[in-house]
Parts: C-alpha cells; structure tokens; sequence
C-alpha cells in the first residue's frame, strides 16, 4: 500500500463536540416535562363531591346507579343483655356505613305494637311484643349506598339456624325469638321506621372523612 493510502486512512476528521453552553443557558432551569396530574378532588372538595356523586352517578345523560338509602337497625333486648352493641355497630362500621342516630331505649308497648303491626294477625305477636318491651332497646339509623340490601345480608336470615357464617345472627344467635336485631326490609320502610323511633332533631346530619375512600 503507497504512502498517499495509508496517510488516507489514518486521516478521517475526530468527531464532533458537543456544543459548550453559553453561561445564560447554564443559568436557565432545565425544562421538566410531566404526565398530567389526576384531576379527582382531593380534601374538603371530595368530602363535598363525594356524597354528591353517591347519590346518582350519571353516564351519557342517564342514571346508572341507586340514591344514598337509610335503614332502621334495632339491637333487641337479648342483644343489649348480652353485650353485643359494640360488635354490632362495629360490623357496619366496618362495611363503610354512616351512622345518623343511636340512642339506648325502652320501648313502649303501643309502639312495638305499631312498629310490627303487619304482624298482628299471627300467632306469634303477642309474644313478640311482650319480648320486645321486655329490655332496652338500641335504636339506629344507618345511611350508605344500598344501605339497606347490605344491612340484611350482615344480618342474616330470620333464622338464626338459615342464617350463614360471618352474619351477625349466624355468628350470635341461635333461635327465631332470640335472633338479636332487626333491619329494614326496604328503603321505604327505613324511612318510615326512623321516623317512628326517632324524634325531630334526634338524628345528626355530618360527614366522615372516610367518604371519599369508599365511594368514587
């Protein structure tokens, strides 16, 4: 190989450097690029939006889920004599719900007797409302999304010997005349249940924090 080839060869330019930064480029902050923040309200925002939503969420112009519901559950007198109210509330805490009003009380008669009159022509009614005026009663109104379906599937069947493990009365209770709590059946007998035993002003309208990590 001649002289001119190899000088040729070993003659190909070095590469190029980086450009050196002018000193107000150096003085400029690097520009950051960041993917969108989630837009989902946080603090007081979502505690307010939070109920709001629950109450009907809304898809291309229709409703596509069930308003906020309130059910009346009643720990009977075995119950409150068995010191089961705290294991009781716990567990509807526990599933999300708000609790709207709780008072320990003795039941009169002609309440009992209003309370279950669908159930007066049965055989078994006097006996259920010398039970049910026999002890303290622990009155409460729940509230939540389909509070009501929920609190009887937490209950339980009538009989405690139907009813399946983990509900209350197939954990606490083994008989039909002892089965420890009542729930409402449906939303409109919620209502009217809360406003046979509670008062005016008995009931307290507030919020927990909680709201916006159970409901979306």
């Amino acid at each position: 190989m001649d002289a001119m080839a190899v000088l040729a060869r070993t003659s190909r330019p070095a590469p190029a450097l980086a450009a050196t930064p002018s000193p107000a480029a150096l003085r400029r902050p690097a520009s950051l690029s960041f993917a969108a923040a989630s837009s989902r309200p946080s603090g007081r925002v979502a505690l307010r939006g939070g109920r709001a939503a629950a109450r009907a969420r809304v898809s291309a112009g229709r409703i596509v889920a069930s308003s906020v519901e309130q059910s009346y559950i009643m720990i009977k007198p075995d119950g409150v004599q068995r010191g089961l109210v705290g294991e009781i509330i716990s567990r509807f805490e526990k599933k999300g719900f708000l609790l709207k009003g709780l008072k320990l009380f003795q039941c009169p008669k002609d309440l009992a007797q209003e309370h279950y009159k669908d159930l007066k022509d049965k055989p078994f009614f006097p006996g259920l409302i010398e039970y049910i005026t026999s002890g303290p009663v622990v009155c409460m109104a729940w509230e939540g999304v389909g509070v009501v379906a929920s609190a009887r599937k937490l209950i339980g069947a009538t009989n405690p010997l139907q009813a399946e493990p983990g509900t209350i009365r197939g954990d606490l209770a083994v008989q039909t005349g002892r089965n420890v709590v009542h729930g409402s059946d449906s939303p409109d007998n919620g209502k009217r249940e809360i406003a046979l035993w509670f008062k005016e002003g008995e009931l307290c309208e507030w919020e927990s924090v909680l709201t916006p990590w159970l409901i979306e």
